[in-house]
């Protein structure tokens, strides 16, 4: 009942994706896809095979934990990638920044230079 309890729980977390389309397609060709079938019809005689076919149920699951490590992995490089560049985009402002500000002693000249004499006459 737990399990059951669990499936509830993870169904409700599916993406929309997972519950329209749930079976992922194989990677193998027609012959391997005709192989694989024959021999999972086949009764396993090696001990390690017997053990497997208790999980057959679990293969699901790591269908789908295999898909979100990858987009993890994705995921993370895209992060990786955005990082630099906006490492890159940092370092392009900062140097227009420097560029186009205006240092103190700038001020001073440009203060000096606009100051009208207040003892004018007015026309």
């Amino acid at each position: 009942q737990r399990i059951l309890r669990l499936a509830e729980m993870c169904r409700r977390l599916e993406s929309e994706e997972e519950k329209v389309l749930p079976f992922y397609p194989s990677s193998l060709g027609d012959g391997e896809q005709r192989d694989a079938q024959k021999i999972l019809q086949e009764t396993p005689t090696e001990p390690l095979a017997q053990a497997m076919q208790d999980y057959v149920g679990l293969e699901r699951f790591w269908q789908r934990f295999n898909k979100a490590k990858l987009e993890e992995k994705a995921l993370e490089k895209e992060g990786e990638e955005l990082r630099g560049r906006n490492r890159q985009l940092r370092e392009v402002l900062r140097g227009y920044l420097a560029g186009i500000s205006v240092s103190p002693e700038l001020l001073l000249v440009i203060e000096h230079k606009s100051c009208v004499p207040k003892d004018l006459p007015s026309t």
